[in-house]
């Protein structure tokens, strides 16, 4: 990161993704070992996790439609209840540890860009072993941000499901069923106003991961943070945010067409597909992780919070075996004026 801090704050979204590639390929060395390590098992957990959920999951609907088929009280019929039973068990198994792992790589693979980028950012010597050193440690931090963002997900959903139901309701007794246009439309209106808010969440929570390991606050404190920082620079981290769920998206489209359901494309065309749709997909998760480090010193310098890179530097380090966070006296900052 060559430029100035006081520089950042003027970095648009194109800016940010060019300083985020000239990152990526100045230390590729360091990037390609935590890619290899740490976001390519990310990588390939996420898409085989669709390919073993659709086998799992048409297993259970064919045992289920023979079940419906075969007369209650025969043995075929007790026989096929238990197998249902059987792949019921086995699907929700399978995805419990799908996301016990792939939150513990995410988490991971956070905490070493994130930590990579500051050492970077301050001119530190920065090595493969001493990144997987401090990994662990600062993953109980952002363990602990997860928990309290999932928390604030399930209460927005549940939120949003009851207003938005509480309105349709209340709408379509005002105007009436023969009105249902309107009632489409205001439902549409809700959906849009969900999503937003949903995106505006996602957003505070990568940022306040970069938080819980730069900075002396996790969990709450760290959401406070995160969405004080992005006050400013809300629409900037919305483009990124947004062009990166699409090319997300577009990844899972085309995983799922050509290789999920790529029957017609024979074997070798699903292996090849699979094998592209992981090389795009680790690419863009690493891309992602280095872009919501450099939007966190954007965010700072447009605040004018000037991180003391001596201090941050300090504070990187391993100190008698434990990660020592970000000081709120040493970087919350002090402040500059231009």
């Amino acid at each position: 990161m060559d430029r100035e801090q006081e520089e950042m704050q003027f970095l648009g979204v194109f800016d940010i993704y060019k300083e985020a590639y000239k990152i990526i390929i100045v230390w590729r060395k360091i990037f390609s070992q935590i890619t290899l390590s740490l976001i390519l098992p990310l990588s390939f957990i996420f898409l085989a996790h669709k390919e073993v959920s659709d086998i799992l999951f048409r297993k259970l609907a064919n045992d289920e439609g023979e079940l419906e088929d075969t007369p209650a009280g025969t043995q075929r019929y007790n026989s096929l209840t238990d197998l249902v039973s059987s792949d019921l068990v086995y699907f929700l198994l399978f995805k419990v540890a799908y996301f016990t792992f792939f939150l513990i790589f995410s988490l991971l693979s956070t905490a070493a860009v994130v930590y990579t980028i500051a050492c970077i950012y301050t001119a530190r010597e920065v090595s493969f072993r001493k990144v997987m050193s401090v990994v662990p440690k600062v993953w109980k931090r952002l363990m602990v941000t997860f928990l309290c963002m999932f928390l604030a997900f399930f209460v927005y959903h549940l939120a949003a499901f009851t207003l938005s139901f509480g309105i349709i309701m209340l709408w379509a007794l005002i105007v009436g069923h023969d009105k249902i246009y309107t009632i489409y439309a205001v439902a549409f209106v809700l959906l849009a106003l969900y999503l937003a808010g949903l995106l505006y969440l996602h957003i505070i929570w990568q940022l306040a991961s970069v938080v819980s390991v730069l900075e002396d606050a996790c969990g709450i404190k760290a959401m406070a943070k995160s969405k004080a920082l992005i006050r400013g620079k809300v629409w900037v981290t919305i483009v990124i945010a947004f062009t990166m769920g699409i090319s997300s998206f577009g990844i899972q489209t085309i995983f799922g067409k050509l290789v999920v359901h790529g029957w017609s494309v024979g074997m070798a065309g699903r292996v090849l597909f699979g094998f592209l749709c992981l090389l795009l997909l680790f690419k863009l998760f690493l891309f992602g992780l280095v872009i919501q480090t450099v939007i966190y010193f954007v965010c700072k310098s447009y605040h004018h919070e000037n991180i003391d890179k001596s201090a941050l530097s300090d504070h990187l380090e391993v100190y008698l075996g434990e990660y020592v966070p970000l000081k709120s006296k040493d970087v919350q900052l002090e402040q500059y004026y231009v």
